[in-house]
């Protein structure tokens, strides 16, 4: 089959003629003149048919429905007050499939019609521009990694126990075994960095969490990276590094999508390194001095990460949590063993947590005290256990979020928005 010019590329064929291949997102006419806004995924243009020109033409376009799949022929001029700075005026029209009575009209439909027909919302510019941007933070990480010599390797989805208890997966009959959903990545992570010494690992997890707020989904994906012989100074740079990579590359390629959805450009580019720390304790009395009542040892709920983001243009750490909230692995700040030297990167804002991260428990002896404290079963963690019987050595590492990063980056209003097809706590279709 014979690929058309996209759309993004019309720039490079003023005064051409070319085809375009794609949908009908709308249409307008003024009698003699009719205006056909085609889309193609890449971008929009407005394809203008005069009458007088093409006169059969012109009856058969006065038919074409929309979402009809359709080519179109046309010469290419430059046009500032058009979409995309370009127009067509066509020479020719082929309909490839007429399309039904479409569902979603060009007016406000409510959000439970729009997440019935996912598969269709998403063919719409503003849900289209987060898809783009998502992509783009997709691969502006994988180029992060790659420039800083961390090799890919992937973790498994189904795993035989869990990196923080069970309360939250989804549990699976392994043939006849119970096996799990994976939540993170993370163990694995562990021993393949013992292996490649720097890794990361990109895919979806899965908490089973009865939770219906604005940031939370059933499935999410996770960006995760662990470093051998990095410690907690380490990985938070590290951290801080990509995410400003992120930013920066977002800006330079995605602004017109940032721009379709209305989102505060200013914002993004007030981000800077390096990123603002604050401790456990000093973000309590933070909030404190807010008149928030809070008592050192709990963990920070989403209305306390809104306020201590209202203090900062970029996203903050918050690092040495109590020993006793946090996860089995995480290793106890030696001056202080009541903290751990981990920390959550919270977004500015008021879009809470995107990465959480620290540096690991390497000695064998703690690590089996710990499992013992977690009433964790040590006979589902010998392999983990065995990273530090052979080799064991200072490492770290974290996990960003891609959906609550994305919300931010976009200023969406729930993730739902922020991934193909949600899979929320009442909504498995489509």
């Amino acid at each position: 089959m014979q690929q058309g010019t996209l759309i993004k590329h019309l720039g490079k064929h003023v005064g051409e003629e070319v085809t375009i291949q794609g949908w009908l997102y709308n249409k307008r006419s003024s009698g003699k003149i009719q205006f056909l806004i085609v889309r193609d995924g890449t971008g929009m243009v407005q394809s203008v048919l005069v009458k007088s020109e093409a006169p059969e033409l012109f009856e058969m376009a006065k038919g074409i429905t929309q979402e009809s799949a359709i080519r179109v022929k046309g010469v290419v001029r430059e046009e500032p007050r058009s979409m995309g700075g370009y127009e067509m005026s066509v020479t020719g029209v082929e309909l490839i499939s007429l399309a039904q009575e479409y569902p979603i009209t060009h007016k406000e439909h409510g959000v439970d019609f729009l997440m019935d027909r996912r598969h269709l919302w998403i063919r719409t510019p503003r849900q289209n521009a987060v898809l783009r941007i998502r992509a783009e933070i997709e691969q502006t990480a994988r180029d992060f990694f790659h420039q800083n010599d961390f090799t890919l390797v992937d973790s498994p989805i189904i795993t035989p126990a869990a990196c923080e208890g069970t309360t939250t997966l989804f549990e699976l009959d392994y043939h006849g075994e119970k096996a799990y959903l994976t939540q993170s990545g993370q163990l694995y992570n562990e021993a393949s960095a013992m292996a490649v010494g720097r890794m990361y690992c990109f895919g979806p997890t899965f908490r089973a969490e009865k939770s219906k707020t604005r940031r939370h989904l059933m499935e999410f994906w996770m960006i995760e990276a662990e470093a051998a012989f990095f410690d907690h100074e380490d990985n938070m740079k590290l951290q801080e590094e990509m995410v400003y990579f992120i930013v920066q590359r977002v800006l330079e390629r995605r602004r017109k999508d940032l721009e379709l959805l209305g989102r505060d450009i200013s914002k993004l580019e007030a981000v800077k390194l390096p990123f603002p720390k604050l401790s456990y304790t000093e973000a309590v009395e933070l909030l404190k001095s807010k008149g928030e009542e809070f008592v050192w040892g709990e963990d920070f709920g989403a209305p306390h990460e809104t306020i201590i983001s209202e203090s900062f243009d970029s996203p903050v750490f918050i690092d040495r949590y109590p020993t006793e909230i946090k996860a089995f692995y995480m290793k106890p700040d030696p001056a202080d063993p009541k903290v751990v030297l981990g920390a959550d990167l919270i977004a500015p804002e008021g879009y809470g947590e995107m990465i959480g991260g620290g540096q690991r428990i390497d000695d064998l002896q703690l690590l089996e005290q710990r499992l013992e404290e977690h009433k964790l079963p040590k006979e589902a963690f010998e392999w983990y256990l065995d990273l530090r019987r052979y080799g064991s050595v200072p490492h770290a590492g974290f996990g960003l979020g891609l959906e609550r990063t994305v919300a931010w980056i976009c200023k969406l209003d729930h993730v739902r928005e922020t991934i193909p097809y949600p899979r929320m706590l009442y909504r498995v279709y489509p």
